[in-house]
């Protein structure tokens, strides 16, 4: 077996990326305190082409040297907007269509494996705080709660592999 060459990834242009489809999923990250964080999820958005990455309260915003560390350059290929507060965000996602789903360990969550997306819709997926994941405030306004299961000691991935699983199980279940 052999690696590919760079040449050989087929990568597009970031204006080709622009006009592409895209998977019909916002990321939402509700107060993310970690610049690499910010921008791994920035490279993960764009690995899963999704439609665009809100960031609200204290998520950081690029241009900044921090952001860039991990997100290689795609803040220039991810359609993104800031908000204040995440409840902003959550209610023009939602009157533009979206299904409000927090990544969270909550009551009557639904498991990842178990969650059926629904055909033809369009997902907001809310992603919080490396501490104190996604505010109450947040959680009072979802439509639903997905959780990741987990065995061992901790029940705490840090965001951005929480960001990598469901991203993959979204797009595995809706672009088949």
């Amino acid at each position: 077996m052999r690696k590919l060459k760079l040449d050989e990834l087929n990568r597009v242009s970031v204006a080709e990326f622009k006009s592409q489809q895209k998977f019909p999923v916002a990321v939402v990250l509700d107060n993310v305190r970690s610049m690499h964080n910010i921008g791994s999820l920035f490279r993960t958005s764009d690995g899963f082409a999704v439609e665009q990455l809100c960031l609200c309260g204290i998520t950081a915003c690029p241009p900044h040297r921090e952001i860039e560390k991990t997100a290689l350059g795609a803040t220039q290929s991810i359609n993104w907007k800031y908000y204040a507060d995440t409840l902003l965000a959550v209610e023009e996602l939602r009157n533009a269509g979206y299904i409000i789903i927090a990544v969270e360990q909550a009551e009557n969550s639904i498991m990842l494996h178990e969650f059926v997306p629904a055909d033809g819709k369009k997902y907001a997926l809310i992603f919080g705080n490396e501490v104190n994941g996604v505010s109450e405030e947040v959680m009072a306004t979802i439509d639903a709660c997905i959780e990741i299961p987990q065995f061992g000691t901790k029940h705490s991935f840090n965001i951005v592999v929480s960001a990598g699983i469901v991203l993959w199980d979204f797009f595995s279940k809706m672009m088949v």
